[in-house]
Formats: structure tokens, sequence, C-alpha cells
């Protein structure tokens, strides 16, 4: 089947805001960017691709304030480290006081550009934020050649912060 010529500057165009737009969601993001407040949730980071085309050998998670008792999962062949550290005021989960707890996770290893992985924690999502409140999780890309750091809160960034949603319990 041969198309009129008049759908080929259809089709170019329509290829062309894909390219374009691709670039906009290649970075690293939550799977699931909502969560129902005061709960534990599960945080999926995506990581497409590499820096550049180089591997990525370093994924590093900062913890926001008000998200706590956070259980990294380990990867095999990565290794997993932990940043302990004070909480900014203490939490109370199941009647106990927690002033302190996991504020960093990363993991070490080994993701080539042409591959894309998963990297995930549990975690407890505080009371102190509330329905509407977005959590930021600014996240460091180590690679072979450079970094990339998914760290700016700011909307229509070019190196955002992966970002969740509190939404209200069900």
């Amino acid at each position: 089947m041969v198309l009129p010529d008049r759908f080929f500057p259809a089709t170019l165009s329509a290829a062309l805001a894909c390219a374009a737009a691709a670039p906009a969601a290649a970075h690293v993001t939550l799977a699931t960017t909502q969560a129902p407040a005061s709960s534990y949730v599960k945080l999926v980071f995506d990581v497409p691709h590499g820096c550049k085309g180089s591997p990525t050998l370093k994924l590093r998670v900062r913890i926001p304030d008000g998200v706590i008792s956070v259980k990294p999962q380990p990867k095999p062949g990565w290794q997993l480290d932990i940043v302990q550290g004070a909480y900014a005021k203490p939490y109370a989960l199941h009647g106990a006081q927690l002033s302190s707890g996991v504020r960093e996770v990363s993991w070490s290893g080994r993701l080539a550009d042409a591959e894309f992985d998963e990297f995930a924690f549990m975690a407890y999502l505080s009371s102190d934020l509330p329905a509407g409140t977005v959590v930021h999780f600014p996240v460091v890309q180590e690679c072979e050649k450079g970094v990339a750091r998914w760290i700016d809160t700011a909307d229509g960034s070019e190196s955002p912060a992966p970002r969740l949603t509190i939404v209200p319990k069900p």
C-alpha cells in the first residue's frame, strides 16, 4: 500500500514530537507517583539509562523528612549502603518514638546505558505528610563518565527529583 505524500509530513511531525518528548521522560522516576497518607509504601526508582551513553555505577537516594522506617531491597550483583542519621524531629510509629533512621540509600554496581533497572525500598509515610503534600526524593546517578543529579524540585525542571504525591487514605 502506498500512502499519499500528504501523510508523510504529518508522520514526520509526529515522530519528531515523540523524539523531542523522549529526553523529558529520560530521568530517574518513581514507578508509583501517589501513596496514601500515614501508610507503608514500596518506592521503586526506575533508571532508564546511564549518563550520556556511560554505564551507571552508583545510585544514591536521599530520604526526605517525614519518610521513616526505610528498608532497602538488596539487588544481586549490587552493593547496598545505608547512611543512618538523626531525624529533624522524633516520629511516632506503632507506639514507639523514632529519632533516627535511614537518611540515604545507595546501590553500587554496573548498569549498561542500553539497559534499565529498578531500585526499591519500603518506607512509612509519617503523619507529618498529610494528603496533598508532594515529597521529593533527590537522586544522584553516578556513571563511569559523568554524574546526573535528579535533585530539582521546581516544576518543569530538566533534572527533576522523583516525586511522590500523598493522597487521602482510602
